[in-house]
């Protein structure tokens, strides 16, 4: 219990201080979404391109990390969006966000501090893996099957077709724009030539990542403030379940089944998973008025993985635990 309090506390005492700075009015919400691009644009690449780049490729590359994380992803999305239409009778449209929330995991803001404390510099490279299954796979299948449910009764098939083209178009440029995944490349390209970083642009990199951690839980709290948990139960019960219960249980099935090279890295899929959605969960559901489920679902999901992952960590055995 000690152990597990050691690792878990601090991350929630970090987002319990900038939920109380906001509520307060020591900061006010502009603050917060500073803070928030900060670690969205420089922080979170700073961490990205340095746990990479300090790596051989061969150490960075996980094919297997890469397909058992996606395929748990891909099935616990499958799975709420089948329970959210067939059990609840919702749309395709809310179903796909619903299956966004349980599928794509806060693996930045709220993951990385706690993995990093439990299996050390290889949870950097975890969370570039579970990035780019965010990012290239979870994110873009949910958000196009979203987008489709909205169009379900739509009309024309050329402007549709034009429009669908229009779409692609413009997730293919966010993914090229989107610093995670630049920096993502950056290190691999720098992990691939062999070549040590200069030791000044090396320790620039190295305080931004510092940096992002304690600023990212800041975040997280101040961004909970004035979210309400009210109606909405049953919509709301299956994003958290899922979220925070099945993905990791998927992801433990599939690492039990196919186990990976690096037991690190079988450590680091499962917490991973075990994080509660991420923070721009809400703010992807607008366009389709579904924000007030998704904010609430972020909120429960939120307080309720303080104990989930306690437990988690407290039932893992100890051979995954390295630290213990």
């Amino acid at each position: 219990m000690d152990y597990v309090l050691t690792v878990t506390l601090p991350i929630y005492l970090g987002v319990a201080l900038g939920f109380a700075a906001v509520r307060t009015g020591l900061m006010q919400a502009t603050d917060i979404r500073a803070l928030g691009k900060f670690t969205v644009f420089i922080g979170v690449p700073a961490l990205l391109f340095r746990g990479i780049a300090h790596q051989s490729l061969g150490a960075v590359l996980h094919g297997d990390y890469l397909a058992v994380y996606a395929a748990g992803s891909l099935i616990t999305l499958a799975g709420v969006m089948l329970l959210a239409r067939h059990a609840l009778g919702r749309s395709l449209s809310l179903a796909a966000l619903q299956g966004l929330g349980a599928a794509g995991s806060n693996s930045m803001f709220i993951g990385y501090p706690i993995v990093q404390q439990v299996i050390g510099p290889q949870a950097a490279v975890a969370l570039a893996l579970c990035s780019l299954v965010e990012n290239l796979l979870v994110m873009p299948l949910a958000l196009a099957l979203a987008d489709a449910g909205e169009r379900g009764g739509g009309g024309g098939g050329g402007a549709s077709r034009q429009s669908r083209r229009g779409r692609l178009r413009g997730m293919a440029r966010a993914l090229v724009r989107n610093p995670m995944i630049l920096a993502i490349c950056a290190g691999l390209l720098v992990s691939a030539s062999g070549w040590p970083l200069p030791a000044v642009l090396d320790k620039s990199v190295s305080m931004l990542a510092a940096a992002t951690a304690p600023v990212a839980l800041f975040v997280i709290g101040g961004s909970l403030v004035g979210l309400q948990l009210s109606g909405i139960r049953s919509d709301l019960l299956l994003v958290v379940l899922g979220k925070l219960v099945l993905h990791p249980l998927c992801v433990l099935a599939l690492v039990l089944l196919y186990p990976l090279a690096d037991p690190l890295l079988r450590t680091a899929a499962v917490l991973y998973a075990a994080m509660p959605m991420m923070s721009i969960y809400p703010l992807l559901a607008q366009r389709h008025g579904q924000e007030r489920l998704c904010s609430a679902a972020l909120l429960a999901a939120t307080v309720a993985s303080f104990f989930t992952l306690g437990a988690l960590l407290a039932l893992l055995p100890g051979r995954w635990l390295p630290l213990h």
